[in-house]
């Protein structure tokens, strides 16, 4: 299968980059064509941005959409402000409000997986339908609250967490840590296991960008806290998409995830880790349809 780039200028797709000011900071986000029609919201991961979608934007022609940099990642502001996983949902809904949207399709990969369905749960009426890409599930949380047992699960998450915690304890001297091994060039070798294929060296340059030690051991203390119970009330169509070869999953987190939401659903693809978005891009956009697809028949 064909590595995929990532890009960094937004114009060449087409959109706009802009800043909004919210509740706990400056959120930078780019944005498509406004027709004033219903949102379409892509929330990334943990170390990553908006440009972990540009794979997928590059093969769509989605109109309406809106990739915010969440709180504390790429170039927005505000780590310091986040107390929660409801105030990085509640940043997004400012976001979307600011730019003229009150309902909205959430696309989440990892954390913005775990965003996307706090936000579907908290504003049900505005959300018409949530697709998960690899998102944070419950072998994960489990991973965050009890290391030992979580480890045996998914060692490859594991494993990174404790890395980004020890990385953490230097503060910017663990950046530079990072800086290093990726001078040296073993950033490859240590993203390998993210991915079922050889992945794109812009793909590889991005993670080494964007990995911040200390606000990737925050997101998953607030993941460790956060009530997943809270799911139960979503009401639209939730489905995931998550490759075979994820490290950060487990067979039994559908199961979870199917216990505490109504309309779920998931699937696995072989040839893709924990980034399908990237290395499969089309296939996350026939499960994105799958989920407007509801909507658009309610409206017709």
């Amino acid at each position: 299968m064909t590595a995929r780039p990532l890009l960094n200028d937004p114009a060449t797709l087409g959109l706009s980059r802009t800043v909004v000011p919210t509740r706990v900071g400056d959120v930078a986000v780019v944005a498509g064509r406004r027709t004033g029609g219903v949102a379409t919201i892509l929330l990334h991961g943990a170390a990553g941005s908006w440009t972990t979608w540009t794979p997928l934007l590059a093969a769509s022609d989605l109109d309406d959409v809106i990739a915010p940099d969440l709180p504390g990642w790429g170039e927005s502001g505000g780590h310091e402000g986040v107390r929660s996983v409801e105030d990085l949902s509640d940043a997004v809904v400012e976001v979307a409000a600011a730019l003229g949207h009150d309902r909205w399709h959430l696309v989440g990969h990892s954390l913005g997986g775990f965003v996307a369905l706090d936000i579907a749960a908290r504003y049900a009426q505005q959300t018409l339908g949530v697709t998960l890409v690899s998102p944070t599930g419950a072998s994960v949380v489990d991973a965050i609250r009890r290391p030992i047992r979580g480890g045996l699960v998914v060692p490859g998450f594991a494993g990174m967490l404790l890395a980004m915690r020890a990385l953490a304890r230097f503060g910017t001297g663990g950046l530079r840590i990072i800086r290093l091994l990726d001078r040296c060039g073993w950033m490859p070798a240590l993203t390998a296991p993210l991915f079922a294929g050889p992945a794109h060296p812009s793909v590889v340059a991005a993670f080494a960008g964007e990995v911040r030690p200390a606000a990737f051991a925050r997101a998953a203390q607030l993941a460790s806290r956060y009530d997943t119970q809270a799911w139960t009330g979503i009401r639209c169509t939730v489905r995931a998409v998550g490759g075979a070869r994820d490290v950060f999953a487990d067979d039994t987190d559908a199961a979870a995830f199917g216990a505490l939401i109504a309309d779920f659903g998931s699937v696995r693809l072989p040839g893709a880790g924990h980034f399908a978005h990237v290395e499969q891009p089309r296939t996350v956009l026939a499960a994105m349809a799958e989920v407007r697809m509801p909507a658009a028949t309610a409206a017709a």
